[in-house]
C-alpha cells in the first residue's frame, strides 16, 4: 500500500483534498489528529477520507506539548490524558495505529514518564491498538523507552528524514526494526531542512528501501513531504510526483526483498 500524511500543503476544502489524493493513486493517508494548526475538522476526516476510498493508515498525535510527558504536573498529565484520549479515539475509529512524539534529548526520561508510558500501554494493550515513538532530536528518550517497556502494543515509527538530519550514524533499523509500526518517508534539504520530496535530498533511497525491506515491516509505503519547495506546482501536480516518488520507492522495497 502507497499513503500520504494528509495535509501535505495547500488550502484545499477536506474533501477535494481527499479525492485529489485517491485521484492520482494513493491508497492510504496518514491522519493529523488535533485542531492544532487550524484542522478543527480531524474527527471528520476518517469518515471523509474512506468516502473518497482511501485507507487510514495511522493517526498523528498532537506535537506542540510533546516535551511535558515527563513533568511532574498539570501539564503533564494532561498531555498523558491527551494520549490516552488519542488511543481511544483509534479504537473508535477503527485505525490501527497512533504515532506519539517523545520528548526531546533537552528532556531526559524520569521513572514518572516511565509510568505514564506504561498506562499508554496498557491502554493500547485494552483497546488492541498500536502506539508507535517516532525518532526525532530524541534518541535517549526513544531507546530508553524501547528498551523499557515490553509491550507488542508499542513499537516504532520510522521517519527516514529525521533520521538522516539528527543521527545519520546511527542504525535505527537494527536497533528497533523488528518493532517498526510505521513510515515516515521524506528527503532532507530544501528550506526546512527536511519534508522534502523523496530523491531530491541526499539520502540514499536504495540503501534506506533495503534497510526497511530487511525490518520485515508490512505497512504502507507513507510518504511525509510538503509542499514548501513546490508552491509553484498546483496541489494535483504536487501529488502527482509525490505518488510517482513513493511508486519509486515501493519498488525498491519489493526488489530488496528479492
Amino acid at each position: 500500500m502507497i499513503a500520504i500524511y494528509d495535509w501535505f500543503g495547500y488550502e484545499l476544502p477536506i474533501r477535494e483534498r481527499y479525492q485529489l489524493i485517491k485521484r492520482v493513486g494513493f491508497e492510504g493517508v496518514l491522519l493529523w489528529w488535533s485542531e492544532g494548526f487550524g484542522r478543527n475538522y480531524y474527527r471528520n476526516a476518517p469518515m471523509i477520507a474512506r468516502e473518497a476510498g482511501l485507507f487510514i493508515e495511522n493517526i498523528h498525535a498532537p506535537v506542540e506539548n510533546q516535551n511535558d510527558l515527563w513533568l511532574d504536573n498539570l501539564d503533564g498529565e494532561t498531555l498523558t490524558n491527551c494520549y490516552l484520549q488519542c488511543a481511544a479515539d483509534c479504537a473508535e475509529f477503527e485505525i490501527p495505529t497512533m504515532v506519539v512524539h517523545l520528548p526531546d534529548e533537552d528532556n531526559p526520561y524520569n521513572i514518572l514518564g516511565l509510568n505514564r508510558i506504561n498506562r499508554i500501554a496498557e491502554k493500547a494493550e485494552q483497546l488492541g491498538i498500536n502506539v508507535a515513538f517516532e525518532n526525532l532530536r530524541n534518541l535517549t528518550n526513544l531507546a530508553y523507552v524501547l528498551e523499557e517497556v515490553d509491550s507488542q502494543r508499542l513499537g516504532f515509527c520510522y521517519d527516514c528524514g529525521h533520521h538522516y538530519r539528527y543521527y545519520p550514524d546511527h542504525d535505527f533499523l537494527s536497533s528497533y526494526g523488528s518493532r517498526l509500526m510505521a513510515l515516515h518517508l521524506h528527503d532532507i534539504g530544501g528550506s526546512y531542512a527536511q519534508h522534502q520530496l523523496p530523491f531530491d535530498g541526499p539520502i540514499n533511497w536504495s540503501a534506506a528501501m533495503k534497510r526497511i525491506a530487511e525490518a520485515d515491516y508490512s505497512g504502507a509505503t507513507a510518504i511525509e513531504a510538503m509542499n514548501w519547495d513546490y508552491k509553484h506546482l498546483p496541489a494535483e501536480e504536487f501529488l502527482q510526483e509525490a505518488f510517482k516518488r513513493a511508486k519509486s520507492l515501493e519498488a525498491l522495497r519489493v526488489n530488496a526483498r528479492g
